[in-house]
């Protein structure tokens, strides 16, 4: 019999969607099973996969030794690791990094560690913040995404109720983002709000914009201003009141105004030459307008924070002086 404690960032989840995290090797089905059976109990009772499990509460689980698995795939590797992180803001709850263009955020089979969150895993684990040994299921995540070629402000939580809540107000649009880009030619109105309709093609990994809604299509909407104008470009500041995949590069060029440096939605060859070696696109700040400053993050309520000018690659092509 193995017993897992519940500790404080276990706590607030169903037991179903904890064990598949803290014993990897269970396959969903005997699980479930083993619920039922009462090979798996909370404190010594029969329980249902739904528990919301409290700090506290003990799982006795009388399974083979085999279903266990180590919490992180290869615990060395946040030793191993010499963390580069441009860090805008931290506290003892979350993280803001400027993500670079050209890293990605989470692994994937080609770089399993040179990845934004092995960074910071590997960052908190050195400073003695983060252990994979004393933690069941919570490992510090990453709370929104960013392409890889894309560079901007990413949100990290160091605990699980920092987690939670954050993609709360995610999803409940208690954030704003505000991106710089850079435009082939420039929109006739030098600021405007569009509103259109989005599909994604998984398979493919684009998006199509249409002008009506279709079966199958979700809204979007996105505000723009011009911030100055060159003979055959423009800097446009974005912001993004819905957030869908790839939204700010298909709504741009879906009037006519792909980004600089975009080969997916844009022609992006003759950039190349320029330096474009990315889409022209980064999210420059952040406001966390939340509904109400109570909770575990209301301190951050009203905050704004900016990645300095000089991280953002292609301002200079523009020479932007003054405030914007």
């Amino acid at each position: 019999m193995q017993i897992i404690k519940i500790k404080k960032n276990d706590a607030g989840q169903r037991l179903d969607k904890f064990l598949s995290k803290a014993v990897k090797g269970l396959p969903m089905s005997l699980m479930y099973k083993y619920i039922r059976t009462k090979k798996i109990k909370v404190n010594r009772a029969r329980t249902q996969q739904n528990y919301m499990l409290m700090e506290g509460d003990e799982i006795q689980l009388f399974i083979r030794e085999e279903f266990f698995a180590s919490p992180e795939k290869d615990e060395g590797a946040l030793f191993r690791i010499a963390p580069k992180l441009d860090i805008v803001y931290e506290d003892d709850k979350i993280m803001l990094l400027n993500k670079r263009p050209g890293v990605l955020v989470h692994e994937d089979t080609a770089a399993a560690e040179n990845t934004l969150i092995m960074h910071v895993k590997a960052y908190l684990a050195q400073k003695g913040e983060y252990s994979p040994e004393d933690e069941n299921s919570f490992a510090p995540a990453l709370c929104n995404r960013i392409d890889r070629n894309t560079g901007g402000i990413v949100i990290a939580a160091k605990d699980a109720e920092a987690l939670r809540v954050m993609n709360e107000k995610i999803r409940n649009d208690e954030l704003r983002k505000f991106y710089l880009c850079a435009t082939h030619g420039c929109p006739k109105q030098k600021q405007a709000t569009l509103h259109g309709y989005l599909r994604k093609d998984s398979s493919a990994n684009t998006v199509e914009v249409s002008d009506q809604k279709k079966p199958g299509y979700k809204e979007i909407i996105t505000k723009y201003r011009v911030l100055k104008q060159k003979s055959d470009s423009a800097l446009l500041e974005v912001e993004l009141v819905t957030g869908r995949t790839h939204q700010i590069r298909a709504h741009l060029s879906h009037i006519g105004h792909p980004l600089l440096g975009d080969g997916k939605y844009g022609v992006n060859r003759r950039e190349k030459g320029r330096g474009y070696k990315f889409q022209a696109l980064y999210a420059f700040r952040l406001t966390f307008d939340f509904s109400d400053s109570e909770g575990y993050l209301g301190y951050l309520n009203g905050k704004t924070f900016e990645i300095d000018r000089e991280n953002v690659w292609f301002l200079k092509d523009f020479a932007l002086e003054g405030d914007f």
